[in-house]
């Protein structure tokens, strides 16, 4: 497999292969041009197509959610695999053996994890009780920064998305592996400086029944003292075991932090390969169950600024839809860094990400920030 060569400044020509258009801001991924995945989407699918076959072949990922008949089915995320016997679910992680799902479950996971000083780079950390001390002393240790205190990150090696533009690919290196940590070691690893548990990945949707026990164990063994239960996700997961997590968070102090990656589905598909309507509805959702505990804020927006395919339109439509649910929805604009099959791209461009937060709050949004300001370059 070879990845495109990373460069922050990168300014390599491409040619759209729909409408013949040659810029910098066009991926050697799937060559085509944001206008072109707008305006004939049909055309441009076989493209996409090939491009996620292409992302996937060499971890040995199938390149489509399965769907044999009589396959046995998964209900965990929106892809809803219906496996073959012998094959593999689309995140990597279950194999149909003789009519059952074998592999990563809610005693098993496939995982890692790491202590992370707290302040920590958190898309929340501007807003959560870790990095200002909201919520004190209900859910935070101090009426500031909890300096002296740590987040235990933990890394789910699986996900149900397959973003062009992953900035944890290497997850797909492991996706496969034994699942070998148990719920309860996981919980062991909260220590009298741990006050909140981040799921990322990957993302945590595929192995929620892990985290959902994980979580509930870490709460009980560490009764009376405070430990927020945040999640970091695409959004994809079913909506009862969404439920669950949002118990555990809304108790807890912690939040949810759902990555908007783009606004229409045909682009959703295009860089991620998988639709984002059930993103979209279990967001709604939360942002009704945020109103039962509105400080500290419960759920978190994020994009990714991909320079060339996500732009201040898609920024408008996304912050529109939030602001309908409620303006004070915390939104991050998260600066890009090439990666994986878009590692190709420069870094987001300074007017880019002033236009985006202008759109933001334009829209209506009225907790907005930039995130990344490091990578940011003109051009």
């Amino acid at each position: 497999m070879r990845l495109p060569r990373q460069d922050l400044s990168s300014k390599t020509v491409v040619i759209c292969r729909g409408c013949g258009r040659e810029s910098f801001l066009i991926s050697q991924a799937f060559e085509l041009c944001l206008d072109c995945l707008r305006s004939d989407f049909g055309r441009a699918l076989p493209y996409i197509e090939k491009a996620h076959s292409e992302a996937r072949k060499p971890f040995d990922l199938p390149e489509k959610p399965p769907r044999a008949e009589g396959g046995k089915r998964c209900n965990l995320c929106v892809n809803e695999c219906l496996i073959p016997q012998g094959g593999k679910s689309y995140c990597g992680l279950r194999i149909n053996r003789e009519g059952r799902l074998i592999g990563a479950g809610a005693e098993k996971g496939n995982v890692s994890w790491y202590y992370d000083p707290l302040p920590t780079n958190c898309v929340a950390d501007w807003v959560c009780p870790g990095g200002t001390g909201v919520g004190y002393p209900q859910f935070s240790y101090r009426d500031g920064p909890e300096y002296g205190y740590k987040n235990l990150a933990v890394f789910y090696q699986a996900c149900s998305f397959d973003c062009l533009f992953c900035q944890n690919w290497h997850y797909r290196l492991s996706a496969s592996q034994e699942a070998r940590v148990s719920a309860s070691l996981l919980a062991d690893q909260v220590d009298e400086k741990t006050s909140c548990i981040c799921y990322f990945g990957g993302d945590p949707t595929p192995q929620l029944p892990h985290a959902l026990r994980a979580s509930r164990l870490a709460l009980e063994r560490n009764k009376g003292r405070i430990l927020r239960i945040c999640w970091e996700s695409n959004g994809s997961m079913h909506p009862s075991l969404l439920r669950k997590a949002a118990e555990l968070s809304l108790r807890s102090g912690g939040c949810i932090k759902f990555d908007l990656k783009a606004w229409s589905e045909e682009l959703n598909i295009a860089l991620c390969g998988v639709t984002n309507k059930r993103t979209l509805q279990n967001f709604r959702f939360l942002a009704e169950y945020a109103k039962r505990r509105p400080s500290p804020p419960f759920l978190i927006a994020s994009t990714l600024l991909i320079p060339g395919y996500i732009d201040k339109e898609e920024v408008s439509k996304i912050a529109s839809f939030i602001a309908s649910l409620d303006a004070e929805i915390p939104y991050s604009l998260l600066a890009f860094h090439p990666q994986f099959f878009m590692g190709d791209l420069p870094t987001t461009s300074g007017s880019l990400a002033y236009e985006c937060l202008e759109a933001a709050k334009e829209a209506g949004l009225r907790n907005v920030r930039i995130g990344n300001l490091h990578l940011l370059r003109d051009y």
